[in-house]
């Protein structure tokens, strides 16, 4: 008996024995960030194998069916550095692992252009990530500034916190340039457009701590996942609350424009958990600063408060996202140049002065309903409420949706100028673009006096008599004598001139819903995305780039208009400008408009795992694009040429308000265009440290805005085609990653079609006309590279360039002869080079992070570009340099020193013509023979910010 006792334990013995040796164990955990944060969809990989998971929404993970031993982890999140770890099977207990912010890894987990979350080595798009930690060591002079260092992107930032340009791979447009520099690529926030329409989208969009990272996207699959945005996508993605309660509190205090202007701006941003599974999140900043340019008032004031959310459950989450932004901001001035085969600002100015508007407040007659208040100190006073949700619902069976929705109320009020220039009281131009020399009867010839109206000294005179009678001179149809002791400020600069300082009024409303629906089934090597795209904008717009009137200033720092009287030729007295120094306010009527634009599409992706090394990814949309409204362009009041009628104040001596203008008749439009668009791709992995990737697209764009709101006449509807403008792309990319280098490589080509070129010329009577619109094609060729290399574990280095050639194949433009289009005529340019495309783009950035010491250098270099497509004279290179340091005397306070343009550099990135407006917006109408017979004109440039400095303290709890 006891024998058989002794079998059957020693039998049972082993059974457990083997049974103990087949038992698996697992691996699980989670992953946050240094703030506590949890970070879902963060890649977590057994190294060496391809068993790997991704975190669910709570930031935890489980890796199963291990056998017994060591192993080592690789986690990885984008915008984080990658943390290998050695973890034992079977676990004492789960792991908690905390990422730090950085992003030079090419293993990052993306979301932004590409079908379904995936790291960057596996993607076939070229992307380029931007974490919360290199946001925070920047002091960017606007949003847009922060794409500077993405390769193959130009960034216009001399004009401030807004207005600025941003182009991808040489996707640009001459004439489009002047009035909107966001035309083929979309600014997103959490997934969706800042705002539908190509108005200025920087106006609503602010970078604050509340911004976890940007994701930028060039070309490719934004054909298909962007809306009617083909050159590219740049995702401006929210942080959300973690498990604990956690935040950061930063104070700047700058001094801009080299030294001397207040900067001032406060940030915060907090987050932690609620009840019932719900995690918040409370962003925001206000700023105040007196700009690179005093000019007596602050030029940026406001800021915004953001909020988001979130309710992560067991299949699923919902984030509600808020948004209130509220904020005065203005373009810098351009500023008057010479020599256009080296520009230079001219002698007499400075790039330190300010050439804006003074301060002021004044009432202006609207039509003949009452009048509108403009006050230079409102500047571009920009509004957003939005109100949206982000939804993920796991459906079971590898089918998954997800809703992005939005809808928001934006408003855009201008009180502003443009195209400051000197012009000369002795051109009659400096009386016909007001409409001192117009109509039937003109009483306005005589000796007009200019005076400081600080001091009323007068400082010089001009007689005009009309060019008629026995003594006429061919030529214009007045003669202008100045008088015997004129004594203009800045004669030196250009004789008897004042500056030209027109104003703008415009007041833009928006009423705009958005929503992205996909469903998503995803199997062991594919994953199938169909989804639908909405958006609608509705735009009341009043007063669209109407003068509603024209100041002489005094060619000075903070120019005040002069004060010009009229001693006429019949006996009588005039004030020709308002106590504000404007003359002939209102003096055209405003143009008002209404349009209604929106967009439905239908898109599909496969991502398709062929092999473990080979992934292909497909994609098609198809878009409906709608643009339904009218313009109502303003025209004189017949009675302003009466020597009886008094204008808004019934007194017919004071020129400046005899003017006024009448609403006309609406010109009606109503398009509808539809197109396909498709993308493959294919991605290589040799290994886990090498890949290649290439890329076809082609994608299509809609109109831009405004070429719906320049069709001003019925007969340029009734002859303009909408036509879809074409972008063709081909892209071959190749990464390294190691943990030394990083790197993408990658040449690529790019062709745009269909490109409109908008102009705008006046009539004799002082309107404007836009003459029949002319399409172009452009091809850019060239050459990304962006590198990371870490050097030691306290030095890295990153880079990237671009080195590319632009052409104009296709480019033909109108010349404008004399007022009125009786003369003017079409001139060719294909095969020029294309304007504003440096052959040559790169930024090199060294960087130290010690312990709790920490600096880096960035140098940024931009080539020579053509001016414009003519071909007339080149934007010379420049390179400029920003330094950054820091200490953090513990994980929750540091301090930081940024120093913004430490050589003050003035590199050239735009510019206007002579002559005022509109000619100067014109670049065409300055070709090279123009360029030879006025060596001495003055135009002017618009250029990098002066030297600035920036001290920024961190609190993080």
């Amino acid at each position: 008996m006891k024998n058989h006792a002794r079998l059957l334990l020693t039998c049972l013995g082993f059974l457990l024995i083997g049974f103990t040796q087949a038992q698996t164990g697992e691996i699980s955990g989670q992953v946050q960030d240094e703030a506590g944060a949890v970070l879902p969809g963060a890649s977590v990989l057994i190294e060496g194998t391809k068993n790997g998971t991704m975190t669910d929404f709570d930031g935890k993970f489980t890796l199963s069916g291990l056998d017994s031993g060591e192993y080592q982890l690789i986690v990885s999140y984008v915008g984080f550095s990658r943390q290998k770890i050695t973890v034992s099977v079977p676990q004492s207990q789960p792991l908690s692992v905390m990422l730090s912010e950085d992003a030079t890894q090419l293993d990052d987990v993306i979301v932004t252009g590409v079908f379904d979350s995936r790291s960057r080595m596996d993607a076939s798009v070229a992307i380029t990530t931007i974490g919360a930690k290199q946001l925070a060591r920047v002091a960017p002079t606007s949003s847009a500034d922060l794409l500077k260092n993405i390769p193959g992107v130009f960034v216009n930032q001399a004009r401030g916190e807004i207005w600025n340009s941003v182009y991808s791979r040489g996707l640009s447009a001459n004439s489009i340039d002047n009035i909107n520099g966001y035309r083929y690529v979309s600014l997103q926030e959490d997934g969706l457009p800042v705002t539908n329409v190509e108005l200025f989208p920087d106006l609503f969009l602010r970078a604050d701590a509340m911004t976890a990272r940007v994701e930028a996207v060039r070309g490719g699959t934004a054909s298909i996942l962007g809306a009617n945005a083909p050159g590219g996508i740049f995702n401006y993605v929210s942080k959300t609350g973690g498990d604990k309660f956690a935040g950061e509190v930063r104070a700047k205090y700058g001094l801009e424009g080299n030294g001397k202007n207040p900067y001032y701006r406060a940030d915060f941003n907090i987050g932690g958990p609620m009840s019932n599974g719900w995690t918040y999140n409370v962003g925001g900043f206000f700023r105040q600063s007196d700009g690179a340019r005093d000019r007596g008032y602050p030029v940026n004031k406001g800021g915004q408060i953001r909020a988001n959310l979130v309710k992560k459950y067991k299949t699923g989450f919902f984030q509600l996202n808020l948004k209130y932004l509220n904020d005065k901001n203005d373009r810098m001035a351009f500023i008057p140049s010479t020599n256009w085969q080296d520009p230079q600002i001219a002698d007499g100015f400075s790039k330190y002065d300010s050439y804006a508007l003074y301060d002021f407040s004044m009432e202006v007659p609207f039509n003949e309903a009452g009048t509108r208040t403009i006050n230079s100190t409102d500047l571009l006073h920009n509004i957003d409420r939005s109100i949206g949700f982000n939804w993920k619902q796991d459906l079971g069976n590898g089918f998954s949706l997800k809703n992005d929705f939005k809808y928001s109320r934006k408003d855009d009020e201008r009180n502003a100028t443009a195209v400051v220039t000197p012009i000369s009281t002795t051109s009659f131009l400096f009386y016909a673009i007001p409409g001192l020399f117009a109509g039937p009867n003109p009483a306005r010839t005589g000796t007009y006096r200019f005076a400081d109206p600080r001091t009323g000294q007068e400082f010089g005179t001009v007689n005009l008599a009309p060019n008629v009678g026995p003594n006429a001179v061919p030529g214009p149809p007045a003669i202008l004598t100045p008088g015997p002791n004129n004594n203009f400020p800045g004669s030196n600069i250009q004789p008897n001139s004042l500056l030209f300082m027109p104003l703008f009024y415009q007041d833009i409303d928006r009423n705009e819903i958005a929503n992205q629906l996909v469903f998503t089934k995803k199997t062991e090597k594919s994953s199938f995305n169909l989804g639908s795209f909405y958006s609608r904008s509705k735009l009341d717009i009043t007063n669209w780039s109407k003068g509603m009137g024209l100041s002489g200033g005094l060619i000075q720092n903070q120019p005040v208009p002069a004060q010009i009287t009229l001693d006429a030729d019949n006996g009588q007295t005039y004030d020709v400008t308002s106590p504000e120094g404007f003359m002939n306010v209102g003096w055209t009527g405003s143009d008002d408009g209404e349009t209604t634009q929106g967009i439905f599409a239908l898109f599909f992706g496969h991502n398709w795992k062929i092999t473990e090394k080979l992934t292909l990814d497909y994609g098609m949309r198809y878009e409906d694009v709608t643009s339904k409204g009218f313009n109502s362009i303003g025209v004189p009041n017949p009675r302003q040429n009466d020597p009886s009628f008094g204008g808004l104040d019934g007194n017919p001596l004071t020129l400046w308000d005899n003017g006024g203008g009448t609403a006309g008749a609406p010109v009606n439009y109503d398009y509808k265009l539809n197109s396909f668009s498709y993308t493959a791709g294919l991605n290589y992995k040799f290994s886990d440290q090498q890949a290649i990737y290439a890329r076809f697209a082609r994608g299509n764009k809609a109109p831009s805005t405004f070429f719906y709101l320049d069709l001003n006449d019925d007969a340029l509807v009734e002859n303009t085609p909408a036509l879809l403008e074409e972008i063709t792309q081909f892209e071959i990319g190749y990464k390294v990653n190691t943990e030394k280098l990083q790197l993408v490589a990658t040449p690529f080509y790019s062709n745009l079609n269909n490109v409109p070129n908008i102009q705008t010329f006046s009539n004799e009577d002082g309107t404007r006309y836009s003459p029949p619109f002319q399409f172009a094609e452009y091809t850019t060729l060239g050459f990304e590279l962006e590198t990371t290399i870490n050097l030691t574990d306290k030095w890295m280095v990153r880079s990237n360039a671009v080195i590319q050639y632009a052409k104009a194949d296709k480019y033909t433009t109108w010349n404008e002869g004399r007022d009125g289009p009786a003369d003017d005529t079409i001139i060719e340019y294909s095969g020029n080079e294309a304007d504003n495309s440096a052959n040559v783009i790169f930024n090199i950035n060294p960087i130290y992070n010690g312990e709790k010491f920490y600096s880096s250098l960035n140098y940024s270099y931009m080539g020579a570009r053509q001016a414009n497509v003519p071909n007339s004279f080149l934007l010379p290179a420049f390179g400029s340099v920003d330094l950054a340091f820091g200490y953090d005397f513990s994980k929750k306070f540091g301090l930081q020193l940024n120093i913004n343009n430490v050589l003050d550099k003035y590199g050239i990135l735009g510019w206007q013509g002579p002559g005022g407006f509109p000619a100067a917006l014109n670049r065409d109408g300055f070709p090279p023979d123009f360029i030879a017979n006025n060596p001495n004109a003055i135009f002017s440039t618009q250029g990098s910010m002066p030297r600035a400095y920036f001290l920024t303290a961190t609190y993080r709890f």
